[in-house]
C-alpha cells in the first residue's frame, strides 16, 4: 500500500499490509505492479500523481486525499476494471469553507486595498459594502457548499440560494438544478463556485453566466481554476462591472506575467482552500479508517466511481 505520508506519523493502521511511502519523488518505492491501495500524493501535478498508474495492474483502490478527483481521472482508463476511485470527503469542508468566508469578507470590506494603504502609511475611509442583508448563490452544493452555508448562517444575509446538479430539498432549503442557473444569477449579490470539475462543469462561468451576474455582483472561485472562463472574466473585471475572489485559477500556478494578477477588483489566493493544520488530522483519519475497511472487506467511504463501468 503507497501513502503519501511516513506510515510511523499515521497512529492506528492496521497491521498486515506493507505500507511504503510515495510523495510523487522520481524514484518509485517498489514495483507498481505490486500496489493494491494506492493513496494519490497531495497537492502535487496531475502528472505526478497519474504516472504510476499505468503499471498498477493489482490496484483496487485509488485514494485522493483532495475533494476533488479531476487530476486523477484521466489515468483511470489504463486501470484494470473493478478498481475503486475514493475521494476525501470530510477533509477539506472545514478549511475551505473558512477561506470562502474569508475571500468574501476580505473582498466586500476592502482589505486589499486597506492593506496596501497601510504600506503606503494611508488612512483610506469611507464606505463598503456589508455581507449582511446580501444574496448569496452557492453553485456546487455538496459537502463543501453547505459547510460554506453553514459559516454564512450568522451574517444576517437575506437569502442563500442553492444550485447542485439536481433538485433536492435540504435542511436549509431547496437546492435547485443547474439548469436554473440563468434565472438566478440575476438575484445574487455574491456567486462562489464550490463545484467540482466535470465536463459539465468545465468554463462554467463564462460569458452568458457572468453576463447574467448583477452589476457589481462578487464571484469567489474555491473550484477548479477552468470552472471560470477566465478570459470572459477578465473582460468584466477591466469593464469594473464585477469583482472576483479566486482561490483557483486557469492556467495555474498564475504565471508572473499574466494580466489577471493585475485586473482591477480581484482577490488572488493561491489555491490555499485545503492546506491548513486542519488537513493532516482529518487526513489521517480518513486513511486509517478507509485501510481498516479495506483489511476487513468492508464497504468503502467516499467511493466517485469503479472503473470499467458506465460511470469510469
Amino acid at each position: 500500500m503507497w501513502l503519501p505520508l511516513p506510515p510511523e506519523e499515521i497512529e492506528g493502521l492496521p497491521e498486515g499490509p506493507r505500507y511504503l511511502f510515495w510523495d510523487g519523488a522520481e524514484e518509485f518505492p517498489a514495483d507498481p505492479a505490486d500496489c493494491v491501495f494506492y493513496v494519490v500524493p497531495y497537492m502535487k501535478p496531475s502528472q505526478v500523481c497519474r504516472r504510476p498508474l499505468p503499471r498498477m495492474r493489482s490496484v483496487r483502490v485509488v485514494q485522493t486525499l483532495s475533494a476533488g478527483v479531476d487530476h486523477v481521472e484521466p489515468g483511470l482508463a489504463d486501470l484494470p476494471p473493478g478498481v475503486l476511485l475514493c475521494n476525501a470527503r470530510g477533509v477539506h469542508e472545514a478549511s475551505t469553507a473558512e477561506l470562502t468566508l474569508a475571500l468574501i469578507l476580505a473582498s466586500l470590506r476592502g482589505v486589499p486595498d486597506f492593506v496596501r494603504a497601510q504600506d503606503r502609511g494611508e488612512w483610506l475611509g469611507g464606505f463598503r459594502p456589508a455581507l449582511a442583508d446580501r444574496t448569496v448563490l452557492i453553485v456546487g452544493y455538496g459537502s463543501i457548499g453547505a459547510a460554506i452555508e453553514d459559516r454564512l448562517a450568522p451574517f444576517e444575509l437575506a437569502r442563500v440560494l442553492r444550485v447542485a446538479r439536481s433538485a433536492r430539498t435540504t435542511k436549509r432549503g431547496p437546492v435547485h438544478p443547474l439548469t436554473d442557473l440563468p434565472a438566478l444569477l440575476p438575484q445574487a449579490d455574491v456567486v462562489v463556485l464550490s463545484t467540482p470539475l466535470t465536463e459539465q462543469t468545465r468554463g462554467l462561468a463564462g460569458a452568458d453566466f457572468l453576463a447574467r451576474m448583477k452589476d457589481g455582483a462578487l464571484l469567489v472561485n474555491v473550484a477548479r481554476g477552468p470552472v471560470v472562463d477566465t478570459k470572459a472574466l477578465l473582460a468584466e473585471l477591466d469593464s469594473g462591472r464585477l469583482t472576483a475572489a479566486l482561490d483557483v485559477t486557469d492556467p495555474e500556478p498564475l504565471p508572473p506575467e499574466h494580466p489577471l494578477w493585475r485586473a482591477p477588483g480581484v482577490l488572488i489566493t493561491p489555491h490555499a482552500g485545503g492546506p491548513t493544520s486542519a488537513f493532516l488530522p482529518r487526513a489521517r483519519r480518513l486513511l486509517t479508517g478507509q485501510l481498516r475497511r479495506f483489511v476487513n472487506r468492508e464497504p468503502l467511504r467516499n467511493v466517485i466511481l469503479t472503473t470499467g463501468t458506465t460511470t469510469a
